[in-house]
């Protein structure tokens, strides 16, 4: 059985990313073989529900007030729209449905209205998972009384590298959700950004903080810049593919127990790419033409790609820890 650790140093962390390469990827899978079911993947499906307009200023987010992309901004979707929209993705053999509105944090206004929506989706059988910014205890609370089931709120990057990222919030705060989110007995979604100028040691770091939380996060998305022209971010340069197949690895080697998400990005992978990142743990894609507002791969080529490799869809549930 695989132990569950939480007393990561980032110099431990850098020391896995340092492996050669197979060396890393039969460890990745050895940890992924023992803890999840090897060839099973999560589809999920996300929906922006506020779009545009946030306060923000996260240098690589088309949605920020700060930049100009081109984005149309859009109120607060209506709840039956909402709904039609995740029984959709359930017809389409999505198990989660994921909910996205820009917002630095929600009002009170706008919490009865999210907490309809999580009712009504999660009573067509789907899981729930929502990420509107950053949420105060008794707002935590609420969201899990209306049946919410995962909060999304990554950390992004790491601390030391975070100012270079946003300037309107503290890496602090993000911690301080987290935290909101974990006590009111939600399951915490947390991953980063990989690509926006950080090096190996910011992403070693970054995963460390997640490993040392007190519990780990049941999914951790690990998402590949998407650089949208009109962002600060739009022209970095890309990051390494096996470097990001690195981070997979990692990522299941120090959170071996969580749901590792290949997010955002797999529009520019190739197919070889993200077999690779499948072999080194990562066990959950997003399933649709859109992540919010970039673009996602066509669902029929993910249903091709994992019918190629032998994988089906469906829910990993961790072995039991003995």
């Amino acid at each position: 059985m695989t132990s569950v650790r939480h007393d990561w140093t980032a110099e431990q962390a850098v020391a896995l990313f340092n492996q050669p390469f197979n060396d890393l990827l039969f460890d990745a899978q050895t940890v992924h073989r023992n803890t999840f079911p090897p060839n099973t993947v999560q589809i999920s499906t996300l929906l922006s529900i506020k779009t545009g307009a946030c306060p923000e200023d996260c240098k690589y987010c088309p949605q920020s007030a700060h930049y100009k992309t081109g984005l149309e901004v859009e109120r607060l979707l209506p709840v039956e729209q909402v709904v039609a929209a995740a029984s959709a993705a359930k017809a389409r053999g999505a198990t989660r449905f994921c909910m996205g509105g820009a917002w630095r944090s929600p009002r009170a206004r706008d919490l009865e209205p999210l907490a309809e929506m999580i009712s009504e989706v999660k009573a067509l059988g789907l899981e729930t998972c929502l990420t509107v910014g950053m949420l105060d205890a008794d707002q935590a609370d609420r969201l899990q009384e209306a049946g919410l089931d995962y909060y999304n709120h990554n950390i992004d990057t790491s601390p030391e590298y975070y100012d270079e990222v946003i300037t309107t919030r503290d890496f602090s705060e993000r911690i301080e959700t987290l935290n909101n989110v974990r006590n009111a007995g939600l399951k915490v979604c947390s991953g980063g950004i990989v690509g926006m100028g950080e090096s190996r040691k910011d992403r070693a770091s970054m995963l460390a903080v997640l490993a040392n939380l007190p519990e780990h996060p049941e999914s951790v998305p690990i998402n590949r810049l998407v650089q949208v022209p009109g962002t600060p971010m739009h022209g970095q340069p890309e990051v390494d593919p096996l470097e990001f197949v690195r981070t997979i690895a990692v990522a299941r080697i120090m959170l071996p127990r969580s749901v590792v998400r290949l997010s955002a990005g797999r529009t520019e992978m190739s197919d070889e790419l993200q077999a690779l990142c499948f072999l080194a743990g990562a066990n959950s894609i997003f399933y649709g033409d859109k992540l919010l507002t970039t673009q996602n791969p066509a669902q029929q080529a993910d249903m091709e790609l994992l019918a190629r490799l032998g994988m089906t869809a469906g829910t990993p549930v961790p072995v039991q820890a003995g």
